[in-house]
């Protein structure tokens, strides 16, 4: 079962940085391709950056393309998106994802609980 636990969110004022984290547990983090996906407030889900298996090809939203970087470290079985030049429409709730190499249809992936980032002076 796919567990992932956010953290890093925080306030921030616009231009300031943060670093978050994803934990991941209960699957071979190794085997899955990785997104962060971010719910501003009175919006639906936005997509934000994905990561393969190997964390050799990235690909980001052209909104924070340029600013925002994903990486992964499968040795701690962990998943980070550093943010630089923060805006406040960045201001959402960021959501780890993980893409299930197994099935068909999305069923064996997972999320976790989210964290607050907030960008405002």
């Amino acid at each position: 079962e796919v567990q992932l636990v956010e953290s890093g969110g925080g306030l921030v004022q616009p231009g300031g940085s943060l670093r978050l984290s994803c934990a991941a547990s209960g699957f071979t983090f190794s085997k899955y391709a990785m997104s962060w996906v971010r719910q501003a407030p009175g919006k639906g889900l936005e997509w934000v950056s994905s990561i393969n298996s190997g964390g050799g090809s990235t690909s980001d939203a052209d909104s924070v393309k340029g600013r925002f970087t994903i990486s992964r470290d499968n040795a701690k079985n962990t998943l980070y998106l550093h943010m630089n030049t923060l805006k406040p429409e960045d201001t959402a709730v960021y959501y780890c994802y993980a893409h299930s190499p197994y099935g068909t249809r999305g069923e064996n992936d997972g999320w976790g609980q989210g964290t607050q980032v907030t960008v405002s002076s």
